[in-house]
């Protein structure tokens, strides 16, 4: 089998979630441009192939036993898994594009879950920077501080 194409565009976060739901907007993404031009099956190939390494990564991270997340989340992301490898395999089988709107859909509904942040969550806080004392002169225009 090709390697699937390049990426058209880059996640722009390092956050996990938002990386995750990068992925999965990006599969869907694939998976709506199969389904448009139904006679390239190696399309629809590539977009299965590409999603169902996606979930294999999410399945592999809920069973790590250092997996962070509670147990009943973890569950849950592997009960849905296992609906996307059943809905990949059969239309791996089958090739029938007016079929895949059940996997654009998980994926759509879970990248946003993944975009929604807790409320109250915000972004992390950035450290405070050390309050200098009055009269410190400010640091050479040449010098570059930066304090984590």
């Amino acid at each position: 089998m090709k390697p699937a194409t390049g990426y058209t565009n880059r996640p722009t976060s390092e956050d996990p979630r938002d990386v995750e739901a990068w992925g999965l907007t990006e599969a869907a993404r694939r998976l709506i441009h199969a389904r448009q031009t139904p006679e390239n099956q190696d399309l629809l190939r590539q977009a299965l192939s590409l999603n169902q390494r996606l979930w294999t990564i999410f399945q592999t991270s809920m069973v790590d036993p250092e997996c962070p997340l509670p147990k009943d989340v973890r569950d849950n992301v592997l009960a849905l898994s296992i609906i996307v490898d059943r809905q990949t395999f059969d239309r791996l089988i089958d090739l029938d594009v007016s079929k895949l709107d059940r996997l654009i859909d998980i994926n759509r509904a879970v990248a946003t879950g993944l975009s929604q942040r807790p409320v109250g969550a915000g972004p992390a806080p950035q450290p405070v920077p050390p309050q200098k004392p009055v009269g410190t002169p400010p640091p050479s225009a040449g010098k570059l501080s930066i304090s984590i």
